[in-house]
């Protein structure tokens, strides 16, 4: 090699930058910085859908369609303040929000509890599945929502009829995961563990169960808002005091504000619930490999 392209070399190389290498807690902060920026986005870009969303609403309310059939948002805004602050026809607001939580929750807890108990134990047994397929078929079929006023015959206005409702719709929405859940436990795994002599207890709760419980945790978001639908129609259908009936009550009343003014707090009940469910299923499902990317927040 010539002198003169040894020097042509060394130049360039003295010329280069020189890069500095990130080290792996700088790179830890890019990531977390690039995450929160991210999420400030989405988080942004939602408030500003809702911001022309209501516009918009407020602002055709108050030009062109009659808001006493459509009410808007100014109007809602003005039924929660006086809901929260002075009351509702049948009491405080907190008394009517304690009664709908208190049925949905308690009718969620059994019909969750059932339907994971008879959906596992008819799951591993295929003979009994055979035999009730029918029977089970034929509930499911039934409108349950209809069985609200059949329950308020048989228990009256009080919580056990809500309850009943509440019980109704949650335990299908339970029971159809935890049966297919336990259905598709892996046979092979089974086998092992019988052969190193597991009981059928044993390999009920160390094997069926802990496979069981990602279809069981995915149905409980859908079956808390079962909850409430149930507790809202049963109180809709004769009650004292809930949500249902301060929603029943507007509508009676041709008042518009006050039925989005339930559905709203009905709505944020829901979405408390469905954040509380998202933190027991993170920390009951630390074991499942991360599956980012997969659509869980659509």
């Amino acid at each position: 090699m010539s002198l003169d392209v040894k020097d042509t070399m060394t130049e360039i190389a003295e010329a280069a930058p020189e890069y500095e290498v990130e080290t792996e807690e700088q790179i830890l902060a890019r990531v977390r910085n690039n995450a929160r920026r991210a999420k400030a986005r989405t988080w942004g870009l939602r408030a500003l859908l809702v911001a022309l969303w209501l516009g918009s609403w407020e602002l055709t309310a108050s030009l062109w369609i009659d808001p006493f059939f459509y009410s808007k948002p100014s109007l809602i805004w003005d039924r929660l303040v006086e809901w929260f602050t002075e009351g509702t026809q049948f009491g405080s607001i907190w008394l009517q929000l304690y009664t709908t939580v208190q049925e949905a929750v308690l009718g969620f807890v059994i019909g969750t509890v059932a339907g994971v108990v008879l959906g596992v134990l008819l799951g591993r047994s295929r003979y009994w599945a055979d035999v009730l397929a029918p029977f089970i078929k034929a509930l499911n079929a039934v409108p349950r929502i209809v069985l609200a006023s059949l329950f308020i015959i048989w228990f009256g206005l009080g919580l056990s009829s809500k309850v009943a409702t509440v019980v109704v719709l949650v335990f299908f929405a339970v029971f159809f995961n935890a049966f297919t859940g336990a259905r598709e436990v892996d046979g092979n795994v089974i086998n092992n563990a019988r052969i190193l002599g597991a009981s059928r207890r044993q390999v009920l709760t160390a094997i069926v169960l802990p496979s069981a419980t990602t279809w069981i945790l995915s149905s409980l978001h859908t079956a808390f808002g079962f909850a409430l639908i149930g507790a809202v129609v049963g109180e809709y259908a004769g009650a004292s005091k809930g949500l249902g009936l301060l929603i029943s009550n507007a509508q009676g009343t041709f008042d518009a504000a006050g039925i989005y003014a339930g559905m709203i707090i009905i709505t944020v009940v829901a979405l408390v619930a469905e954040w509380v469910i998202g933190l027991a299923e993170n920390r009951l499902l630390k074991w499942r490999p991360s599956q980012a990317g997969s659509g869980h927040g659509v």
